[in-house]
């Protein structure tokens, strides 16, 4: 279990959080694990976030960039959740490797300098803005990066057109993985 291996602070932290999950739209922790585990596996090193609540998937998304060296750029619009997930990445040591953005995601996304670049994007935000967010992240991953955007079994109406658009898109592989809230999970096979 990958969060034994954690400090005792990061293992409490995770684990309040997950008492309020449902309050704040955190991801399941299987989701987490599936994502650090493949993070750590690839030698993935940059990372953008899109939705970082209390800081719940940007802690996971953390440890697996203290393991690669990488870092992590997060993007949140609401005061007191970034409060909450300084807070939190500072008690579980990883606010190092985190960069939070408050603002608008799409406005963020929008102007991100033409030179950044990500190999691999997480979006856990407004579900029927999917589209959009991937369209502003496109040109910033790179290719053989992935793009995993979360609940798109669970809200999958709201999703539909980002599915169809990245379904028909050549550039992309994209699979939706049978984890708790529906994972699509997308591979760039060309830039």
């Amino acid at each position: 279990m990958i969060l034994e291996t954690f400090d005792n602070t990061t293992q409490e932290i995770l684990l309040e959080l997950e008492k309020t999950q449902h309050d704040f739209w955190n991801i399941s922790r299987v989701t987490a694990e599936f994502m650090y585990n493949f993070i750590v596996d690839s030698g993935i090193k940059s990372v953008i976030e899109v939705g970082t609540s209390n800081g719940y998937s940007g802690i996971w998304l953390g440890k697996a960039l203290k393991k690669t060296g990488g870092k992590l750029i997060t993007i949140e619009f609401y005061d007191k959740r970034i409060v909450l997930a300084k807070d939190n990445f500072e008690k579980c040591g990883v606010s190092d490797v985190i960069e939070i953005k408050q603002g608008d995601a799409a406005t963020i996304l929008e102007h991100l300098p033409e030179d950044y670049k990500c190999d691999f994007a997480f979006v856990d935000a407004n579900k029927r803005q999917y589209i959009d967010f991937f369209h502003l992240i496109d040109p910033h991953l790179v290719e053989g990066g992935f793009i995993a955007c979360d609940n798109v079994i669970s809200h999958a109406a709201k999703v539909q057109t980002f599915l169809d658009d990245i379904d028909k898109n050549s550039n992309y592989e994209n699979v939706v993985l049978p984890l708790p809230a529906g994972l699509s999970f997308a591979k760039k096979l060309r830039g």
